[in-house]
């Protein structure tokens, strides 16, 4: 049900510099199953925007999460799609950007994180750095974006917290930073000491950890009597931190050379609280960002935006078409009518709105570092750049990821051949998959290219739902991608183990069937122009 949501009579002219300040705005990154969806609804409990938190499969009389939304979501417990979610939390305003979890999904990852000002990683106690969180702390590293990491599950059997921090330092060359410490082990969580006042801060569990967990805070002569040994070895282990120049570095965190830790239980809502105190004490508020030349686009010069996600789907009753655009700079009015800077033609704005899941509210005004949701954009992609007044700006553009995996796909309904090229058009523009076309194939048996096979699951899912025509998928032996440098080289790169293909972008690919295929094409035809794909992702 939607909603509108209305700022105060004070509030109605505001200071675009002075709102930003107010806000913060960052993703969750995590590996599949480290809790992520939990740890955002567990936010979102926090703030009071839900009443009850859910499991990502409704166990145990637990209701489901209201962030995964996709059918595939709940049936497999994994993030695919994106929320969106802004909570007013302590004065301040919060921007969630919950993200896809899983590896085969990595490209909408990063398009998210170029939206935030901050990252939360969300670690598993008992698994630490594992690879898909790694590689996406790799990207906020080569965007600069500071990490703030939350260990979480410390209420199940799990590793050495100080192990944990040494990895962080060894692995990624995080400097770990730890503003709580586990009192307890790994499955026999009694608390937290907050580093920041020596204090205690002990919790109850609730049923199914449906609600906040109350917390009890103690000093530490009071938690010497509590919980004894615990206390006692988790305070020793805080002093050795001390000595060995771990406390928080403001500075550091800010150049994204240190991140500061957080221990807590998503599912039992605990240490949730400290992370939101911490987003607001330490993440950057937003700030200029450079338009595609360079140039800091200033918090308080007119309303531009960026797109970062487009989805449809989101409401199976109307079937719209939503395309999320984070705020850069000004003051956004619902129905104020902006340049589409790809096309220098108008869009209207009378349709905003913010969204969790299937959840939606009317967005009257947004300032910078807000996501507001534009509906039946059907003009907008990924990328693009909307702004009012002058000076124009063009942010930069998103980069698409070099496929790893490739389906012919055909329709098995020729009746429907019209649903299905609508359908594979419309999954293109939203970033679903990758769209290729090759001269020997023809129009009616498109090359669908992903980074990872369950893109393609998506894709069957989503074309049969939404669209009424399912597909047929052959899986193609590809392996290795190259730019075709020279396009009048085309007929020499068709074999019986490569050939070339157009993406919906104009870009020409030659694809092989493994590395040393490419290299002896190489030998026999060395006039050859082939080129790495190049993404801003490394």
């Amino acid at each position: 049900m939607s909603q509108t949501r209305q700022l105060p009579e004070t509030d109605r002219v505001a200071d675009p510099v002075k709102e930003a300040g107010r806000r913060r705005t960052f993703a969750v990154i995590s590996h599949p199953d480290a809790g992520k969806s939990t740890l955002t609804e567990a936010l979102a409990l926090h703030a009071k925007v839900i009443s009850e938190a859910g499991a990502v499969h409704g166990k145990a009389g637990r209701r489901g999460v209201v962030s995964d939304w996709l059918s595939m979501e709940r049936s497999r417990g994994i993030s695919i799609t994106s929320a969106a979610l802004q909570f007013e939390y302590r004065e301040h305003v919060i921007n969630l950007l919950d993200t896809p979890g899983h590896a085969d999904f990595s490209e909408d990852t990063y398009r998210v994180l170029s939206a935030v000002d901050c990252a939360v990683m969300l670690l598993d106690s008992a698994k630490g750095l594992e690879p898909q969180t790694v590689k996406l702390f790799d990207v906020c590293r080569h965007r600069g974006i500071p990490v703030i990491t939350f260990v979480n599950k410390w209420d199940r059997p799990g590793r050495e917290a100080l192990e944990l921090c040494d990895e962080l330092r060894d692995r990624i060359g995080l400097r770990p930073m730890p503003l709580t410490w586990p009192v307890g082990i790994a499955g026999d969580f009694r608390g937290v000491l907050d580093r920041r006042d020596g204090e205690f801060v002990g919790f109850e569990r609730t049923s199914g950890g449906a609600t906040i967990a109350p917390e009890h805070h103690m000093s530490a002569d009071e938690a010497v009597e509590r919980v004894g040994d615990e206390w006692q070895r988790a305070a020793e282990e805080s002093e050795l931190l001390t000595e060995s120049g771990d406390d928080m570095d403001p500075d550091a965190f800010a150049r994204a050379e240190a991140s500061p830790v957080l221990f807590g239980s998503a599912v039992q809502n605990f240490g949730v609280r400290h992370l939101l105190d911490v987003l607001l004490e330490h993440a950057p508020a937003p700030s200029a960002r450079p338009d595609e030349r360079g140039e800091p686009r200033q918090l308080d010069e007119p309303f531009s935006a960026f797109v970062f996600k487009v989805q449809t789907g989101m409401d199976p009753a109307h079937r719209d078409r939503v395309a999320f655009a984070r705020v850069c700079s000004g003051e956004f009015e619902r129905g104020i009518v902006a340049t589409h800077a790809d096309t220098q033609r108008s869009f209207s704005t009378k349709y905003a709105q913010q969204m969790f899941g299937q959840q939606r509210d009317t967005v009257e005004r947004a300032y910078p570092g807000d996501v507001i949701g534009l509906v039946n954009a059907s003009a907008l992609g990924v990328g693009d750049t909307l702004h009012t007044g002058k000076p124009a700006v063009r942010f930069p553009g998103m980069p698409q990821f070099t496929p790893e995996h490739f389906a012919v796909a055909r329709t098995t309904d020729p009746g429907r051949s019209k649903q299905f090229r609508r359908g594979l058009e419309q999954l293109v523009q939203e970033g679903v998959i990758q769209l290729l076309h090759s001269e020997t194939r023809g129009e009616g048996a498109p090359v669908l290219a992903a980074v990872g096979p369950m893109q393609f699951d998506v894709v069957n899912q989503r074309m049969e739902s939404e669209f009424r025509s399912p597909l047929k998928l052959e899986q193609l032996p590809y392996t290795v991608v190259r730019l075709v440098g020279d396009p009048g080289q085309r007929s020499m790169l068709h074999t019986h183990s490569s050939e070339v293909l157009d993406r919906a972008d104009g870009t020409t690919l030659a694809v092989f069937t493994d590395d040393i295929s490419m290299r002896s094409l190489q030998r026999l035809k060395p006039e050859l122009d082939l080129r790495h794909v190049v993404a801003d992702t490394e």
